[in-house]
């Protein structure tokens, strides 16, 4: 890092830092940007970004993430058809033609943009990148926009209940349509899935469970409380909603790594050109995705509606296994609507058991005839023979599929003798016509008997028997060391857990630990590190009820929190206040 280096990033931290100066509009729609800060930095932002492309930065090639997510509309069932769908004799007040495609001025876009900056705590710049992908909403995917505005209208309320419950920029909503353009089942590349594009561990973290049959990451719901405590906790670290946005995607980690190659200068703008060039226009594409979400008439898009359109949907416990081709055949729901409702469920199939019950969303006027007839549905012979025992022997069957990831040097001989199983086996599972495989490929294998050793040596230690999984949530001047010896394990046990390849770590960041059971129990992610026994001491957010705070614990009820903690009135309790909440095995 020289010291020319360290000097021009602090002078962009500076200037780029500061909220937009200048003129309120009166008509931001028609004048010319005359502010000279304004224009300076517009230059400054601009010219960092040509100092860094050499000619390697075109949105749709080094973002082709962001491009993927809004073509996987392209194929998504849940749509009416490919037409406009709403009335535009009311949504198109400037009575532009259908087929016409308005464009405006640097100057006219930079307005526009300034006045949303107005109103939210999320640095919001206008600069060629921001442009860039203007163009590709506005002009290059307007039809896939217009499926993703219909979208908005059935997520956006959820996003902004949590939202507001966690006391979070409402403006965050918008992130989902550049991690997946809204598409509930959207499933990158590098595995991240669902509305928020969870990556498997990162959705550990933070409740999100995944197996054969149920992946909560693409559960609408919990997926939304996830991505907002995760967002909330990047907050936490940066104090700066753009570079916690950039951390979201790119990880902690990479953020942390530019921060430091800007000589500490804690600015996006500043630490942009040292980011990784698929997070570089992450920032830029959120900002066009708040400015078109908020003047689509203005570009003529206008929504198209996904097929279901609901005004009120309820969610139903259910006691037994079912599955969805049960639902459909007894109460005629539509397949489709189902899968809609109740991406999380891969195969269709609920595997809920006295121990561990499910939920399902059905629209309103399909709950009273779920109700009545429940116990007929659990006993339900479909007309292609699905029923109780079959669902019974997919559930084993699924609890029994292994992953196994191709390793240089490995041929399908090897993998069959290392699974105890043959070749014909292994073919058979993936539909492999041939014996040619190659590395990185990930292959189904069927193996009762086998443990894998993902599970048994590097996801947990050698003996595990006396041992809880938790989170540590790394404090200031802590390091792997002083970690392991107080969860009585060793480093290589930490870089395991956590896929971790050297030893840096920092303040905030969450590490997966098993520890002793003989230690006290302590909470999960949010919860303080001090613990009774039989407790865990809970820190209440802003937002936070008691009945929102139960719903996290096993079999705690609010009778039992306020019993436990002497509270008379539930409306009484307030942020930054620690609770007693029973612990149960």
């Amino acid at each position: 890092m020289t010291v020319r280096n360290i000097l021009i990033s602090l002078f962009l931290a500076v200037v780029i830092s500061s909220v937009f100066p200048g003129n309120i509009y009166p008509d931001a729609d028609s004048i010319q940007v005359n502010d000279s800060i304004n224009k300076k930095i517009y230059e400054i932002s601009n010219n960092i970004i040509n100092s860094v492309d050499s000619g390697f930065f075109v949105a749709d090639e080094q973002n082709a993430q962001i491009i993927g997510m809004l073509d996987s509309l392209v194929a998504f069932k849940f749509f009416k058809n490919t037409t406009f769908t709403t009335d535009t004799t009311v949504l198109n007040v400037y009575n532009f033609p259908p087929d016409s495609v308005p464009v405006y001025s640097d100057s006219v876009l930079q307005a526009r943009i300034e006045r949303l900056n107005k109103t939210t705590p999320i640095e919001l710049i206008f600069n060629r990148q921001v442009k860039n992908y203007i163009n590709t909403y506005s002009i290059k995917r307007r039809e896939l926009t217009s499926k993703v505005l219909g979208l908005s209208e059935v997520y956006f309320p959820l996003f902004e209940e949590q939202l507001d419950r966690f006391n979070m920029p409402l403006e965050l909503k918008y992130l989902a349509v550049v991690e997946s353009a809204l598409n509930p089942t959207a499933n990158s590349r590098a595995g991240a899935k669902g509305l928020w594009q969870f990556m498997y561990r990162t959705g550990k973290v933070y409740g999100l469970k995944a197996n054969s049959l149920v992946d909560d990451r693409f559960d609408p719901y919990k997926s939304t409380i996830a991505a907002c405590k995760h967002l909330q906790d990047l907050y936490d670290i940066y104090g700066n909603w753009s570079l916690a946005l950039a951390a979201y995607n790119s990880g902690a980690g990479n953020v942390n790594k530019a921060i430091r190659r800007a000589g500490g200068v804690k600015s996006y703008w500043a630490v942009w050109p040292y980011l990784p060039r698929e997070t570089r226009g992450y920032v830029p594409a959120f900002i066009s995705v708040i400015y078109l979400m908020n003047h689509p008439a203005e570009h003529n898009l206008y929504p198209v509606e996904p097929a279901f359109l609901f005004e009120v949907i309820d969610t139903v416990t259910v006691s037994d296994v079912l599955s969805f081709n049960q639902i459909t055949e007894m109460l005629h729901i539509p397949m489709e609507e189902l899968k809609f409702l109740n991406p999380a469920y891969k195969t269709g199939i609920i595997p809920s058991t006295k121990d561990k019950k499910y939920t399902l969303r059905l629209p309103h006027e399909y709950v009273g005839a779920f109700i009545d007839n429940e116990q007929k549905l659990y006993a339900y012979k479909t007309k292609k023979g699905i029923d109780r025992e079959k669902l019974l022997a997919e559930i084993k069957k699924a609890k029994e599929r292994n992953i196994h990831i191709v390793r240089y040097g490995e041929n399908l001989g090897l993998i069959a003798k290392k699974y105890r199983c043959s070749v014909r086996n292994l073919k058979s599972w993936n539909n492999l016509r041939g014996n040619t495989i190659y590395p990185g490929q990930k292959l189904v294998i069927f193996a009762p008997g086998y443990v894998s050793s993902k599970k048994s040596s590097t996801t947990k230690p050698t003996n595990i028997k006396n041992r809880d999984e938790k989170y540590h949530v790394v404090k200031n001047g802590e390091n792997l060391g002083l970690i392991a010896k107080k969860y009585k394990c060793s480093v290589s046990d930490l870089k395991k857990w956590n896929n971790l390849k050297s030893n840096t770590i920092h303040p905030n960041q969450k590490l997966l630990v098993y520890a002793p059971k003989s230690e006290a129990k302590e909470s999960k992610i949010t919860l303080s590190n001090k613990v009774d026994t039989d407790y865990v001491y809970h820190t209440i957010r802003k937002g936070d009820t008691l009945w929102d705070i139960a719903k996290l614990y096993n079999g705690v009820t609010v009778e039992q929190i306020k019993k436990l903690n002497n509270i008379k009135n539930s409306k009484k309790i307030k942020p930054g206040q620690k609770i007693k909440v029973t612990v149960k095995g």
